[in-house]
């Protein structure tokens, strides 16, 4: 996922696509997404993106960074769960020599290299009381001491932090300081998940391909009609990432020059993803977006119908979060009939 879109992919331009075009998707709620990075990229706001492992979190932190005027200087990530909580402050802060045992050199922090850049903070919920104490000093002010050292260091640098969880809730729970939370949601992004624009899914697939085709030299030409219609109705717990896994598989292990059922996992073909298929696509084609959207509509309704319309039972039903089935009820405009 980290290589540039070729650009006779890219077949409809996007607000961010001259600068970080491998975030696919032309779908109006990935759009959306693009609109707020296309108004923010030249801030130094920070930014909290939020959405489940998989959806591209970091992507959009880079989109973020390389389409502002600090493309120049060093993106910095930092997998705030990854690292030992023992071992993040002097990660994130540096350590002057022999601030601790085993501490033979002076180390600068991702703070200090991030100069004229940017820190990403991925995971950030992970991170103990201790740190996010100090983080939000470091927000408001700018500046910090290495561990072990008294000299106060100045870094111009921007923060763009990430976490699949809902910080809301951890603030609730008492796991995340709430001074904290509304320092770094002065704009926060909500990353779809991939069920939730399964419009993207055709396009995703055709970069795949082309992706894997060169790196493993393979000549796979398409997918059928029918396989990507199972790729439509699974549900994708592991988002994009997912989607980029099973693309690789299949093309690795492809019977054929187009990828058909056959070469699916068997997980995508339980009888719940089954499609049902009438009918050719007329000679004149169709909008893909359009038929995708009235068929996403169709099983709101049904669900809804399904649950006496009581949302919170439909959106279980769904697998989506309530929010976005109340999003996708407004945007189609979705009602009870009295």
């Amino acid at each position: 996922m980290d290589e540039p879109l070729p650009e006779e992919n890219n077949s409809k331009e996007t607000p961010i696509s001259s600068f970080y075009p491998c975030i696919i998707g032309q779908s109006q709620i990935l759009l959306d997404v693009f609109d707020i990075i296309e108004r923010v990229r030249n801030t130094n706001t920070t930014v909290l993106i939020q959405g489940e492992s998989g959806t591209g979190k970091e992507l959009i932190a880079q989109a973020l960074h390389y389409g502002s005027e600090r493309k120049n200087g060093p993106f910095v990530p930092v997998n705030c769960g990854a690292i030992p909580g023992e071992l993040l402050e002097s990660e994130l802060f540096g350590h002057e020599k022999g601030a601790f045992t085993h501490a033979i050199r002076t180390r600068l922090g991702r703070f200090e290299l991030a100069d004229g850049g940017t820190v990403f903070l991925d995971e950030v919920a992970e991170m103990s009381p201790m740190l996010q104490v100090k983080l939000l000093r470091v927000l408001q002010e700018k500046q910090f001491e290495r561990i072990g050292g008294t000299k106060t260091i100045v870094s111009d640098f921007r923060v763009i932090a990430a976490t699949n969880k809902e910080l809301e809730e951890e603030v609730a729970k008492g796991r995340f300081r709430e001074d904290l939370y509304y320092r770094l949601t002065v704009i926060p992004i909500k990353v779809p998940c991939l069920r939730d624009r399964v419009a993207d899914i055709p396009l995703l697939v055709d970069y795949f391909i082309e992706k894997f085709n060169r790196s493993k030299k393979k000549a796979i030409t398409g997918i059928s009609r029918e396989a990507m219609g199972y790729l439509f109705h699974y549900p994708w717990p592991g988002n994009v990432r997912e989607l980029e896994n099973v693309v690789e598989r299949m093309v690795l292990l492809s019977h054929g020059e187009c990828i058909d059922c056959d070469d699916l996992p068997s997980r995508l073909l339980k009888p719940e993803h089954r499609v049902e298929h009438s009918g050719e696509i007329p000679r004149q084609g169709f909008c893909l977006s359009e038929q995708v959207a009235e068929f996403e509509k169709r099983l709101i309704v049904q669900a809804m119908e399904q649950t006496g319309w009581v949302k919170n039972r439909a959106a279980k039903l769904l697998n989506v979060n309530r929010t976005t089935l109340l999003e996708k009820m407004k945007r189609y405009g979705i009602e009870k009939d009295n």
